[in-house]
């Protein structure tokens, strides 16, 4: 059960996924008494990224790009603040379970935190007939599915049926 016990739930399942550190640069609006006094209010110790080291806050600055670019997609970004919410609730899951990220190795962040078998790491078909099965694919190494020569076929779906959310898969073609 985490950090409560069995007789004492947690009223709110938000407490459950409050971050312990908030990550962030020296900017100034990480330095004001507005951020600081709410993060004190909140239980979040801030902690910045080492001044001068590359690549210090790296996946930060990464996660808020995706983001930016994926609300960028949208013909309209929600004004309403409970729509905007939903739609940053809606990246976040898609983020977290279907977007493979190459600093995790090319798995997924609730592969990683699940400790869950990753999917590049499951057997792959291969599409080249005269390839030898025993060649080296790409990273992660994975064993080939079936037999050689297999015909697939490109399939996109959407997250939520939010086109700027790809779930793209290959699929075998008979």
């Amino acid at each position: 059960m985490g950090r409560f016990l069995k007789e004492d739930p947690p009223h709110d399942w938000r407490e459950l996924l409050k971050p312990r550190c908030l990550i962030c640069d020296k900017g100034g609006q990480f330095w004001n008494t507005g951020f600081k006094s709410w993060c004190r209010k909140n239980g979040i110790k801030p902690r910045f990224g080492a001044v001068g080291q590359h690549g210090s806050i790296a996946l930060e600055e990464r996660l808020i790009l995706t983001i930016k670019l994926l609300l960028s997609g949208l013909l309209l970004v929600p004004i309403r603040r409970q729509k905007f919410q939903r739609e940053l609730s809606l990246i976040a899951d898609w983020y977290n379970a279907h977007r493979p990220n190459s600093a995790l190795g090319g798995r997924t962040p609730n592969e990683v935190y699940n400790k869950r078998f990753p999917v590049n790491r499951k057997p792959r078909y291969e599409t080249r007939a005269a390839w030898p099965r025993a060649s080296p694919c790409a990273t992660p190494r994975t064993l080939v599915k079936g037999k050689l020569g297999v015909r697939l076929e490109l399939q996109v779906d959407f997250y939520q049926g939010k086109r700027h959310l790809p779930l793209v898969t290959l699929k075998r073609v008979a």
